[in-house]
């Protein structure tokens, strides 16, 4: 081969070199703008995501304001309602109270007109005491209060009755033999146990 044609030859072969090198180029290219372009993308589902997050978390921290707001209301008219019924409630028992006393202060004239009467009528005297008696009975009864009088022969009941003594008598044993001081009680709550005594069982026998 002569000088010439292999001049020629190397031409020709950086020639090919170049395109190659050339479509390489370009073939990288390619791929780094379709690697950008889908990053890009990424990004930017990322990005709208992120946001998304943040919009909802800053309408959950509104709803949790909202709703301790609506809590600290909520309690706050608890309390001030609780402070209305302590007072109302306060309120009732004095009335009652009050009611109570000034049924009792006629209660009270009435024993004292007897207790200084000086007219020596023992028998309006009696008279007097128990038409009292009757009406301190309707002032009871007025309240709700209730006489605990258990009949002879019944069962002790520990939550009403208080047992004094054991002793002989014709009841059946371990029952009720006579009541000593009867009890009270008021809607359903005992005020005083009434005081009972209790059958042996010995039926009087020695």
């Amino acid at each position: 081969m002569t000088e010439e044609d292999a001049t020629a030859q190397e031409q020709v072969d950086t020639g090919r070199d170049d395109d190659e090198e050339a479509a390489f180029e370009r073939e990288l290219a390619a791929e780094v703008a379709a690697h950008d372009e889908e990053l890009g993308a990424a990004v930017a589902d990322l990005e709208e995501r992120a946001a998304d997050l943040e919009a909802d978390l800053a309408a959950r921290e509104e709803e949790v304001d909202e709703l301790t707001e609506r809590l600290q209301r909520t309690q706050a008219d608890f309390q001030n309602y609780k402070k209305r019924a302590k007072k109302r409630q306060e309120q009732l028992e004095k009335r009652a109270t009050e009611d109570l006393v000034a049924r009792l202060l006629d209660v009270r004239d009435n024993l004292t007109r007897a207790v200084t009467d000086e007219s020596g009528d023992l028998e309006a005297l009696r008279e007097g005491v128990e038409m009292t008696l009757d009406e301190f009975d309707h002032v009871l009864d007025a309240e709700g209060v209730s006489e605990i009088e258990p009949e002879p022969g019944s069962e002790v009941d520990p939550e009403r009755h208080e047992v004094m003594l054991r002793v002989d008598s014709d009841e059946p044993e371990d029952t009720i033999a006579e009541v000593y001081r009867p009890g009270y009680e008021m809607a359903g709550k005992v005020l005083r146990t009434a005081q009972v005594t209790v059958s042996d069982g010995s039926n009087g026998e020695e």
